[in-house]
């Protein structure tokens, strides 16, 4: 069902079955394969490509030229650049072992989820390995090409992508140390076992 305050470009190509929420713009040339759900105020960038059951939560801006494959689940509050790919088969091929029949690109048993959780933030032109979690409000760098799960809060960069810092909910990167407080906003934060989470008090 796509809600009737939905907007869809005239070229979009959106398949049987698509759930669009109101107030999501879909532009020219964008395809979304059948069963896929958007949320609520989301941004489907132009020529962008989202498979057969994706899942993108509310307010998520997905810029031109991305391909979300199956198994694919956004959170709400997701960023996802330009020219971003991800992908969901470890050991890719394009026919059976008997070279009789082509693999199908239907989710099947074969197919390796991901997840990128609330708020997190994906540089433009970046790679993403099958089956992996991206946290809470990370970040990652252009170019980057992600081959390991990611943090909650945590800064990416490289090829692979590493940790190089923490980022804080509105974007900055923190200083380094053991309780790190946001220069731009004052959020306040704490680093235990190699994990950052917010402060509660």
């Amino acid at each position: 069902m796509i809600h009737p305050d939905a907007f869809i470009h005239p070229t979009a190509i959106i398949e049987e079955g698509v759930r669009i929420g109101a107030g999501t713009r879909v532009w020219d040339h964008a395809h979304i394969r059948r069963d896929a759900r958007i949320g609520v105020d989301c941004i489907i960038g132009e020529k962008s490509y989202i498979a057969y059951e994706v899942v993108v939560g509310d307010r998520v801006k997905i810029n031109s030229h991305v391909y979300l494959c199956a198994g694919v689940t956004l959170q709400d509050g997701v960023m996802v650049s330009a020219g971003t790919i991800f992908t969901n088969d470890r050991f890719p091929r394009a026919v059976t072992p008997d070279l009789e029949a082509l693999w199908p690109s239907e989710p099947d048993e074969r197919t390796e989820r991901t997840l990128v959780k609330e708020g997190a933030s994906i540089g433009v032109s970046t790679m993403i390995g099958p089956g992996l979690t991206i946290g809470r409000w990370a970040m990652v760098g252009m170019g980057a090409v992600l081959t390991a799960e990611v943090p909650d809060f945590a800064l990416m960069m490289g090829h692979p992508a590493r940790r190089v810092g923490w980022c804080c909910r509105c974007g900055p990167r923190l200083a380094p140390g053991p309780a790190p407080v946001c220069a731009a906003c004052g959020r306040r934060y704490l680093l235990e076992e190699g994990r950052l989470r917010e402060r509660e008090d």
